[in-house]
């Protein structure tokens, strides 16, 4: 595939299917999204195609890359699994060139974020990268001597579900103990709420914040009331980021990335999540004192890297 031209990519989440037109420089030209119909697999297949078809009518498109949360084949055709949508075990490159007069790739999302950041965000400027995304759950992406790593199967980087406190909490995946479970906005949301429930009166601001009722509290109150300087919130993100500290010091101990770009939602708290994810960092790394350290910053395209990096890809 030439990397010259326009591409189309897709992201497909829960809720919302986002597609945009992006050239070369990873600049996206025009922007539609749509509701996700994510219980019905013809119907998020002919909203795919909708929004290709017409943004390729008033752009000169030549390929598509699909952004889909789940497992990925590593011909990047085949959605083996995906938590919140229907697809299972479904050629959806086949599918989706049914409907679109265009050259279609499959790729898992966060790779497609990775491949984004790497490309046009906080990786351009090395060949080993990590990317971490800190939402409701906990995702990734892998690239190595520039390129992205899918592993045989193509369900690498699922750094999540590496588990982290053998017999430990209950994980969405089935197993207990995973990374997800401790360093999500879902395990910061849980710890906090549990903190409020036993009327802490360190939580009390917050408490107050979420009208007296700790079942009210979410991230974006948390993150707010720690901007704002309360101690209880600060502390709350200080946990979280040292969760995610401890296992990017694992997964550097086998990739040994150059950078670590922390992106979703979780990390719009900036330097109160990445601050402790750095000491954190530095205090687990094998060999530390002896060896070059990752730098560790903040994702730089935000919502938009996997639909950037996703049309990306396609065109590669």
């Amino acid at each position: 595939m030439s990397t010259n031209g326009l591409a189309c990519g897709i992201d497909v989440g829960g809720t919302k299917i986002a597609g945009g037109v992006v050239d070369t420089e990873g600049k996206i030209l025009e922007e539609l999204k749509v509701e996700s119909p994510a219980e019905d697999v013809e119907a998020i297949e002919r909203a795919i195609a909708g929004l290709v078809n017409e943004l390729s009518s008033r752009h000169d498109v030549t390929c598509v890359g699909v952004g889909a949360a789940g497992y990925v084949s590593s011909s990047r055709s085949t959605v083996y699994f995906a938590p919140n949508l229907a697809w299972r075990d479904i050629d959806l490159k086949a599918e989706l060139e049914q409907h679109i007069d265009l050259p279609v790739v499959i790729e898992n999302d966060a790779n497609a974020a990775a491949w984004g950041e790497f490309t046009f965000g906080a990786g351009k400027d090395v060949d080993d990268f990590l990317l971490v995304t800190v939402g409701t759950g906990v995702g990734g992406g892998i690239v190595l001597d520039g390129k992205l790593h899918r592993g045989a199967f193509g369900v690498a980087a699922e750094i999540g579900h590496m588990r982290v406190v053998p017999g430990g909490v209950m994980c969405g995946c089935g197993n207990r103990g995973c990374l997800e479970s401790y360093g999500s906005g879902t395990a910061l949301v849980r710890a906090t709420r549990e903190a409020a429930e036993g009327r802490s009166l360190l939580a009390r601001d917050l408490i107050d914040r979420a009208g007296g009722d700790p079942a009210a509290i979410d991230g974006p109150l948390i993150t707010a009331a720690a901007q704002d300087g309360d101690p209880f919130a600060i502390d709350q993100l200080a946990d979280l980021g040292t969760w995610l500290g401890e296992g990017i010091a694992s997964l550097a101990a086998v990739l040994d990335p150059a950078k670590v770009a922390i992106g979703g939602g979780v990390s719009e708290a900036g330097d109160l999540l990445i601050e402790p994810i750095r000491a954190a960092f530095k205090r687990q790394l094998t060999g530390r004192g002896h060896r070059p350290v990752a730098d560790i910053v903040l994702a730089e395209l935000g919502n938009k890297a996997g639909l950037i990096g996703a049309a990306d890809l396609a065109r590669r």
